[in-house]
């Protein structure tokens, strides 16, 4: 039993000192931030773009 004990605390501490899954979640974080800052920006140009862009359709059709 105490060695089945020793393994685990060894296999913990081995999982700890990995940074595969740090460098993973911080990826992840980015990306979510990306995505915030993406989604405000079209909510806040929103009326903006799609008026240019009504203006770049109506000329074109013309």
């Amino acid at each position: 039993m105490l060695k089945l004990f020793i393994n685990l605390k060894l296999a913990i501490a081995r999982a700890m000192e990995e940074e595969e899954g740090q460098g993973l979640t911080e990826y992840a974080l980015i990306l979510a931030l990306i995505a915030i800052v993406a989604i405000a920006a079209l909510t806040l140009l929103g009326g903006k773009v799609q008026s240019a862009l009504s203006t770049v359709a109506t000329s074109l059709t013309t």
